[in-house]
């Protein structure tokens, strides 16, 4: 049987896990199902609970599944740069973030893979017309919503969602970004790569997905860490603002 993907290359599905034992088995099911022709990736933190150990067994019974044994919890970014490197290492046309928790849904990956083939990277938007999000406390969706505004705000980058991290990179993309240059691990991580990819020219293209807050497990989310990467995006618009302002007296001049 032919792939309906295959025009695309290969595809692989990277998933970061810390402490991810409940809901590892049942994404990977659903990842492989929803796109047979896929590869996943999983990039474990040394997770206490065996998270790594279980992957190992996935991949044991499946050769489309991967383990990457990281030394320990270092950040999403950083699991994320070592399993785009990895990936781009072995030859692979399209690489995709996904969450190990559930909020992603693997049924909608057909979704943004069908979009990439007009687009060099896509984004699964919370925020489009269509997206959603379910089971989350007004609190939180006020803070990711304020989070995205403020972000367009300080970067101008034309983006509803530049915060999640359900997203289809073409190779190409991510060879074009300067991965070697990206230092941020955490919440703000997706913001940079989106912004640079904006930056370098290339067709950022968002589609509606449906995130679902995890069922299991707990979440590594917290207050300080949304407060640390928007004290990190404001340095980045200030700095960008002030590139701007010079420019602009540089060309007046």
């Amino acid at each position: 049987m032919s792939s309906p993907f295959g025009d695309l290359g290969r595809i692989l599905v990277i998933i970061p896990t810390y402490n991810e034992a409940e809901n590892i088995e049942p994404i990977v099911t659903r990842l492989r199902d929803a796109v047979p022709e896929a590869d996943v990736l999983v990039a474990d933190d040394n997770s206490p609970d065996g998270t790594g150990e279980l992957a190992d067994k996935l991949a044991a019974n499946d050769d489309h599944v991967h383990v990457l044994h990281r030394k320990g919890k270092e950040g999403l970014g950083a699991a994320y740069i070592a399993g785009f490197r990895w990936g781009l290492e072995r030859g692979y046309g399209v690489l995709v973030e996904h969450d190990a928790d559930g909020s992603h849904q693997p049924e909608q990956l057909p979704r943004l893979l069908t979009a990439l083939r007009d687009a060099d990277l896509v984004l699964g938007s919370r925020y489009v017309k269509g997206g959603e999000v379910q089971n989350w406390p007004k609190s939180r969706e006020i803070l990711s919503r304020g989070g995205n505004i403020y972000t367009r705000i300080a970067l101008g980058v034309p983006l509803a969602d530049a915060t999640g991290g359900y997203r289809a990179f073409r190779r190409a993309t991510l060879e074009g970004i300067g991965l070697d240059e990206v230092a941020s691990a955490g919440y703000c991580f997706q913001v940079d790569l989106a912004w640079r990819a904006v930056k370098a020219g290339f067709r950022v293209v968002e589609v509606p997905i449906t995130f679902v807050e995890r069922e299991r497990g707990q979440s590594k989310m917290s207050q300080a860490i949304v407060i640390e990467a928007m004290a990190r995006v404001g340095r980045w618009g200030l700095a960008h603002r002030g590139r701007q302002l010079r420019g602009l007296v540089s060309r007046k001049g």
